[in-house]
């Protein structure tokens, strides 16, 4: 099986990053393309001040341009096209709706992400992604 059409979920976690790095090795090998799909948490409900919420919009704006530079530079070394997009909503939904969308061959997520309350444990967001995947799913450790 071939896979031309990959998509990496990354949350900016080190084994999102490890995933970001199997993706442009696998679609250096079959001269494919990789998506990378961000997901941005909603900003805090209750803030105190306008200026909280000010702060942590500036925040995820400045974590997800790093990540994006950052993804760009390690694609541009593999020789690899590579498509970053950051949405906005749950998560899993957000993802399995773009997997869905864009018809993908090969979705590949990272084992353990940036909320890994157990260590260890495999992770409850990509045990849905798993689950609910429209195409084939390498989780990497």
């Amino acid at each position: 099986m071939m896979f031309t059409k990959i998509l990496v979920a990354h949350d900016g976690s080190e084994h999102g990053w490890k995933a970001l790095s199997v993706g442009l090795s696998v679609a250096a090998k079959f001269r494919g393309a990789v998506h990378c799909v961000s997901v941005k948490e909603k900003l805090p409900v209750y803030a105190a001040t306008v200026g909280e919420v000010m702060e942590a919009s500036g925040e995820m704006k400045a974590f997800f341009d790093e990540l994006t530079a950052r993804a760009n530079a390690e694609a541009e070394k593999a020789g690899v096209s590579l498509t970053v997009k950051i949405l906005s909503g749950h998560e899993v939904q957000t993802i399995i709706e773009y997997a869905k969308s864009g018809k993908f061959d090969l979705m590949i997520i990272g084992f353990m992400g940036l909320s890994s309350l157990y260590d260890r444990i495999w992770g409850s967001t990509s045990q849905n992604l798993t689950r609910l995947s429209p195409c084939t799913v390498m989780i990497v450790k």
